[in-house]
């Protein structure tokens, strides 16, 4: 028995479930088993992968990929003319990429890019204008961006979103509200869908635009506006 001992060191383990191994293992008394070093050096290397196969799969088997379903989006902005009424806008093309894990969006990532030479306030005159050097410069600046760099919840399926925005060559950290309306499968593609509601208001001085406009004829503060539905890409 001595012998037994010091050459196998054996550990006792109470209350596991008793493993049939008459090489390896002995049965000590009813609920224990006694394992040798070997053993237990083989049921480490076992779980050690077990766990990287684990944390491999999490990886790279649930990250989904979504974009922004072009006929149910928008992305909308509203001014306050000489104080007395409200002007509305649009951008009519832009895309918007959102890269999450998590089946309620709370770690989502999300990107836009707005062609902003597709302005529309529905008055020809007005968007020739927005377009040109007193307001965005679309030549110069072509694009509008935002990817978040935070999200943070807010509420039920509500987060504040946080990220840094770039618009007539000037980014700035903006932090908006947004909503998760939810997921379902769309009768058509039969794939799910996903729709958000985001609200935030920004200052167009921030970004220099529109510095020849008084605020007391086109407000500093500009409320912004997107709703969209969302199709799963991968």
């Amino acid at each position: 028995m001595s012998r037994h001992w010091n050459e196998f060191h054996p550990i006792f383990i109470p209350n596991l479930p008793v493993v049939k191994s008459c090489i390896e293992m002995q049965v000590c008394q009813p609920g224990s088993i006694r394992l040798t070093k070997k053993t237990n050096f083989n049921m480490k290397k076992l779980i050690l992968i077990a766990v990287i196969l684990l944390s491999q799969t999490s990886l790279f088997a649930q990250t989904a990929t979504w974009k922004n379903d072009k006929m149910h989006s928008k992305l909308k902005f509203t001014v306050t003319h000489h104080l007395l009424s409200d002007v509305d806008g649009l951008f009519k093309k832009f895309d918007v990429t959102i890269t999450a894990a998590n089946p309620d969006f709370s770690d989502a990532v999300f990107e836009l890019s707005a062609d902003v030479s597709s302005i529309n306030t529905e008055v020809e005159m007005r968007d020739n204008d927005l377009r040109s050097a007193n307001f965005f410069d679309a030549a110069k600046y072509p694009a509008i961006t935002f990817k978040s760099t935070s999200i943070k919840p807010d509420g039920q399926n509500k987060y504040k979103l946080t990220g840094n925005l770039t618009m007539h060559g000037v980014t700035k950290p903006v932090t908006m509200d947004l909503w998760y309306r939810g997921t379902k499968e769309n009768p058509n593609s039969k794939k799910n869908d996903a729709g958000f509601k985001l609200r935030g208001t920004l200052k167009r001085s921030d970004f220099n635009i529109g510095s020849g406009t008084p605020t007391v004829l086109v407000s500093d503060e500009v409320e912004i506006a997107a709703d969209g539905e969302f199709a799963k890409a991968n």
